[in-house]
C-alpha cells in the first residue's frame, strides 16, 4: 500500500496536510489493522496527502492514565509530543476514539497543540465537499444501526459525523434502545480492555450485543477498536456472527465503492 512515512518525507522537505495517527490496535491487532487499511485506501483514493510516523509513534499513553499510571502516561506523551513538534504537525485524523480524546484534549497541557479530528469526522467532511462518492452502493437499503463509543459520543460530544456517514451510504439507519447522551459503553473503556471482568450478572458487551439483536439490524457500525472487539465477541458469543456483520465505518466505505 502506498503509505508515505513522515521521516522520508521530511528528508525531501515535503510536510503532508494531515498526520494519520495509526495508534496502538490499528498497528498491532489483527482486527483494528483492516480499519487502518481501510482508511489508508479512502485517503490514497480521494488525494488527501497524509503520512504516519511509523516506528516513531508510541502508545499516546491512554490505557496508563485510566489505569491509574500517571508517570508511564506522561514519559509517552512528552515522547510523542516531542516528535510531533519535531515535524511541524498541524493536523492530526486517528481512527481510535482514545487515541482522538488523548491527543485533542490531554496533550495541550503537556504542550502538544495539533488540530485532532477522528476518522469518522475526516470521512463526514470529505462526503460533504464531494471529494468522496458513496451513495447508491452495497449497503442501500440495508438495516444498520450504530453503536456510539463513549469517547467520540459522551465524552467528545460527537454524534453527528458518523450517522451523517451511515445515511450518505443510502442506509436505514435505526438507532439503538440506548444512543447518543444515554449510550452505553462496549466494556472496554477506562482500561477495562486490559483487566479481567469483574463480579456480576452479565458482561457489559453481552447486554449491548442484546440490544443489537433488538434493533433488527443487520449491520452493526462502530468507530473504535475497542468497540469492534467487544461488539463481535458479543455477536459471536450469541452465534449471531451469521447474521449480524460488525464493521468499522472506514471499512463500510471501502466495501460499499469496491476499493
Amino acid at each position: 500500500m502506498n503509505v508515505p512515512i513522515m521521516a522520508d518525507l521530511a528528508a525531501e522537505g515535503k510536510k503532508p496536510e494531515i498526520l494519520f495517527w495509526v495508534g496502538c490496535a490499528g498497528s498491532f491487532d489483527a482486527r483494528a489493522q483492516k480499519v487502518t487499511k481501510s482508511l489508508a485506501t479512502i485517503l490514497n483514493n480521494v488525494g488527501v496527502d497524509f503520512a504516519i510516523l511509523g516506528n516513531e509513534e508510541s502508545c499516546t499513553g491512554d490505557p496508563a492514565r485510566r489505569a491509574g499510571n500517571e508517570f508511564v502516561f506522561q514519559m509517552s506523551a512528552l515522547q510523542n509530543i516531542e516528535t510531533l513538534n519535531m515535524y511541524g504537525v498541524e493536523r492530526i485524523v486517528t481512527a481510535c476514539p482514545h487515541c482522538f480524546n488523548t491527543l485533542k484534549n490531554e496533550y495541550p497541557a503537556l504542550g502538544g497543540n495539533y488540530k485532532v479530528i477522528h476518522h469518522s469526522q475526516l470521512l463526514q467532511e470529505l462526503i460533504e465537499a464531494g471529494k468522496l462518492k458513496v451513495e447508491g452502493g452495497s449497503f442501500k437499503g440495508k438495516k444498520i444501526t450504530y453503536h456510539d463509543s463513549c469517547y467520540m459520543g459522551r465524552v467528545n460530544g460527537e454524534y453527528t459525523a458518523p450517522r451523517e456517514v451511515i445515511e450518505a451510504l443510502d442506509t436505514d439507519l435505526v438507532e439503538l434502545k440506548r444512543c447518543k447522551t444515554k449510550g452505553l459503553c462496549c466494556g472496554a473503556g477506562g482500561a477495562q480492555m486490559f483487566k479481567e471482568d469483574e463480579p456480576g450478572e452479565k458482561r457489559i458487551n453481552m447486554e449491548r450485543t442484546e440490544e443489537i439483536i433488538e434493533s433488527g439490524a443487520s449491520i452493526v457500525a462502530a468507530n473504535c477498536p475497542f468497540c469492534l472487539t467487544m461488539l463481535q465477541d458479543g455477536v459471536t458469543a450469541k452465534d449471531k456472527e451469521e447474521e449480524i456483520m460488525v464493521y468499522d465505518l472506514a471499512e463500510l466505505i471501502v466495501q460499499n465503492n469496491n476499493w
